[in-house]
């Protein structure tokens, strides 16, 4: 899995450094390991590079969706910080520059075509490999009804969190785990976060450089 790791990361397809997209692909064998049930959900995929390698280190058998606008991501809200409204700000200028340089990811005329085309570039068509990517807004297309082993959401904003938490975390089997890569960069993050899980014995939560919520009760 290192090779897969490391070739989307040479091909400045993903954000995440190369100890946190092997953290997450050791979060896909373990749930295969264990034998835990449920989908593999990603919530944000930019250019495909971190469900990719998700991809190819879960079971073939194990379904797996991936959410994201494939295009501009929506503005923050009143519920995020001045950080994150100028961080937006200079999106929605076109002054944001892509992982190494490229054009940013939401400027892609096509972005769910490149992504299903690296896919199949890395020998998983989404159709034969168990793969759906979803296009739209969270709060438009997830609506989940099974139980989910691992979920990796990166969804920057407040609301984009929340309505992941809301509508994923009841999902999730014991012993299964929530990845959050925004809890340390984006105040909006941090507070859904934090209010989603405020009082909730159900989960665990791990502040490793990625925060984890694991499901240690509940019957999903």
């Amino acid at each position: 899995m290192r090779e897969v790791c490391d070739a989307v990361r040479a091909e400045r397809l993903t954000y995440l450094g190369a100890p946190h997209l092997r953290s997450l692909v050791s979060c896909v064998l373990e749930a295969e390991r264990a034998g835990r049930p449920g989908l593999v959900v990603e919530a944000g995929t930019a250019l495909g590079g971190s469900a990719i390698a998700m991809a190819a280190a879960k079971d073939p058998a194990r379904r797996m969706v991936v959410y994201d606008a494939f295009g501009m991501i929506p503005p923050p809200s009143d519920k995020d910080s001045e950080q994150e409204v100028a961080r937006y700000a200079e999106i929605a200028a076109g002054r944001s520059r892509g992982v190494g340089g490229d054009t940013y990811y939401g400027y892609r005329e096509d972005l769910l075509g490149e992504v299903t085309a690296s896919f199949e570039r890395f020998g998983l068509p989404p159709a034969r490999s168990g793969v759906s990517l979803v296009p739209g807004l969270f709060a438009d297309t997830i609506d989940l009804d099974e139980p989910v082993a691992l979920a990796h959401l990166d969804g920057d904003w407040y609301e984009s969190t929340m309505v992941c938490l809301e509508r994923i975390a009841p999902l999730v089997v014991p012993g299964g785990r929530i990845v959050l890569d925004d809890y340390h960069y984006w105040s909006g993050c941090r507070r859904a976060t934090e209010e989603y899980f405020a009082g909730r014995d159900d989960f665990r939560i791990e502040y490793r450089a990625r925060v984890h919520a694991v499901r240690v009760g509940g019957t999903a």
